[in-house]
Protein backbone atom coordinates (compact mmCIF):
# COMPACT_ATOMS: atom_id res chain seq x y z
CA UNK A 1 0.00 0.00 0.00
CA UNK A 2 1.36 3.33 -0.76
CA UNK A 3 0.69 6.19 1.58
CA UNK A 4 0.24 9.73 0.72
CA UNK A 5 3.42 11.58 1.06
CA UNK A 6 4.22 12.95 4.79
CA UNK A 7 2.81 16.41 5.77
CA UNK A 8 6.34 17.30 5.29
CA UNK A 9 6.14 17.16 1.63
CA UNK A 10 3.12 19.19 1.74
CA UNK A 11 4.78 22.39 3.18
CA UNK A 12 7.41 22.26 0.65
CA UNK A 13 4.96 21.86 -2.37
CA UNK A 14 2.84 24.96 -0.77
CA UNK A 15 6.81 26.60 -0.21
CA UNK A 16 7.16 26.00 -3.86
CA UNK A 17 4.12 27.17 -5.09
CA UNK A 18 4.09 30.38 -2.95
CA UNK A 19 7.76 31.09 -4.50
CA UNK A 20 6.32 30.91 -7.75
CA UNK A 21 3.39 33.19 -7.31
CA UNK A 22 5.63 35.71 -5.61
CA UNK A 23 5.68 38.91 -8.03
CA UNK A 24 8.69 42.06 -8.24
CA UNK A 25 7.53 45.14 -7.79
CA UNK A 26 9.93 47.73 -10.07
CA UNK A 27 9.43 51.62 -8.74
CA UNK A 28 8.57 53.57 -11.98
CA UNK A 29 10.15 57.12 -13.51
CA UNK A 30 13.57 56.28 -11.89
CA UNK A 31 14.76 58.90 -13.59
CA UNK A 32 13.00 61.93 -12.24
CA UNK A 33 14.19 60.99 -8.90
CA UNK A 34 17.58 60.98 -9.94
CA UNK A 35 17.05 64.59 -11.32
CA UNK A 36 15.50 65.48 -8.21
CA UNK A 37 18.56 63.77 -5.71
CA UNK A 38 21.06 66.52 -8.08
CA UNK A 39 18.88 69.77 -7.56
CA UNK A 40 19.24 68.55 -4.05
CA UNK A 41 22.62 67.48 -3.64
CA UNK A 42 23.66 71.25 -5.61
CA UNK A 43 21.27 72.94 -2.42
CA UNK A 44 22.78 70.91 0.07
CA UNK A 45 26.54 71.39 -0.56
CA UNK A 46 26.36 74.98 -1.02
CA UNK A 47 27.23 74.72 -4.92
CA UNK A 48 26.94 77.96 -7.03
CA UNK A 49 23.59 76.76 -9.12
CA UNK A 50 22.51 75.55 -5.05
CA UNK A 51 22.87 78.94 -3.99
CA UNK A 52 21.24 80.68 -6.95
CA UNK A 53 18.23 78.70 -6.11
CA UNK A 54 17.97 79.29 -2.48
CA UNK A 55 18.68 83.20 -2.87
CA UNK A 56 15.64 83.14 -5.73
CA UNK A 57 13.34 81.68 -3.17
CA UNK A 58 14.44 84.09 -0.68
CA UNK A 59 14.55 87.64 -2.43
CA UNK A 60 10.22 86.08 -3.48
CA UNK A 61 9.74 85.71 -0.21
CA UNK A 62 11.68 89.30 1.18
CA UNK A 63 9.42 90.92 -2.12
CA UNK A 64 6.46 89.44 -0.42
CA UNK A 65 6.89 90.60 3.11
CA UNK A 66 7.91 93.78 2.40
CA UNK A 67 5.09 94.53 -0.25
CA UNK A 68 2.37 93.52 2.40
CA UNK A 69 3.85 95.40 4.96
CA UNK A 70 4.01 99.05 3.29
CA UNK A 71 0.80 97.80 2.04
CA UNK A 72 -0.35 97.66 6.09
CA UNK A 73 1.54 100.48 6.95
CA UNK A 74 -0.06 103.01 4.45
CA UNK A 75 -3.51 101.86 5.15
CA UNK A 76 -2.87 102.17 8.92
CA UNK A 77 -0.92 104.71 8.59
CA UNK A 78 -3.34 107.03 6.67
CA UNK A 79 -6.13 106.69 9.03
CA UNK A 80 -4.48 109.35 11.51
CA UNK A 81 -4.06 111.71 8.47
CA UNK A 82 -7.49 111.26 7.34
CA UNK A 83 -8.71 112.53 10.20
CA UNK A 84 -6.35 115.33 10.73
CA UNK A 85 -7.00 116.63 7.17
CA UNK A 86 -10.50 115.95 7.65
CA UNK A 87 -12.02 116.98 11.20
CA UNK A 88 -15.76 116.02 10.28
CA UNK A 89 -14.36 112.18 9.31
CA UNK A 90 -12.68 112.25 13.21
CA UNK A 91 -16.15 113.62 15.00
CA UNK A 92 -18.41 111.29 13.31
CA UNK A 93 -20.01 108.61 14.92
CA UNK A 94 -21.03 105.18 14.32
CA UNK A 95 -23.51 103.62 16.85
CA UNK A 96 -22.41 106.05 19.66
CA UNK A 97 -18.61 105.43 18.94
CA UNK A 98 -16.58 107.92 17.57
CA UNK A 99 -15.58 106.92 13.69
CA UNK A 100 -11.49 106.65 14.87
CA UNK A 101 -12.03 104.89 17.44
CA UNK A 102 -14.04 102.11 15.20
CA UNK A 103 -11.82 102.28 12.81
CA UNK A 104 -8.07 102.15 14.58
CA UNK A 105 -9.68 99.82 17.61
CA UNK A 106 -11.86 97.15 15.72
CA UNK A 107 -10.97 97.46 11.87
CA UNK A 108 -7.31 97.08 12.25
CA UNK A 109 -7.22 93.24 13.79
CA UNK A 110 -9.36 91.80 10.09
CA UNK A 111 -7.16 94.23 7.99
CA UNK A 112 -3.99 92.32 9.68
CA UNK A 113 -5.79 88.81 9.92
CA UNK A 114 -6.50 89.43 6.27
CA UNK A 115 -2.57 90.33 5.37
CA UNK A 116 -1.19 87.55 6.88
CA UNK A 117 -3.69 85.04 5.39
CA UNK A 118 -2.63 86.36 2.12
CA UNK A 119 0.94 86.68 3.16
CA UNK A 120 0.69 82.88 4.12
CA UNK A 121 -1.01 82.15 0.63
CA UNK A 122 1.66 83.97 -1.35
CA UNK A 123 4.66 82.32 0.85
CA UNK A 124 2.93 78.67 0.57
CA UNK A 125 2.88 79.29 -3.08
CA UNK A 126 6.26 80.64 -3.31
CA UNK A 127 7.80 77.50 -1.79
CA UNK A 128 5.49 75.18 -3.71
CA UNK A 129 6.90 76.97 -7.37
CA UNK A 130 10.58 76.29 -5.79
CA UNK A 131 9.64 72.70 -4.86
CA UNK A 132 8.56 72.11 -8.51
CA UNK A 133 11.38 73.91 -10.05
CA UNK A 134 13.53 71.90 -7.47
CA UNK A 135 11.99 68.46 -8.78
CA UNK A 136 11.98 69.70 -12.75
Amino acid sequence: MTQPGPPEDEGAEQEAERRRRRVKVVLAERRGARKVVRTMVHIEQQTQIGEQVVRVLIRKQLTVAVTLAVITAVALGSLPLLFALFPAVASATLLGVRLPWLLLGAAAYPLLIGVGALYNRVVERNEKDFIDMVEN
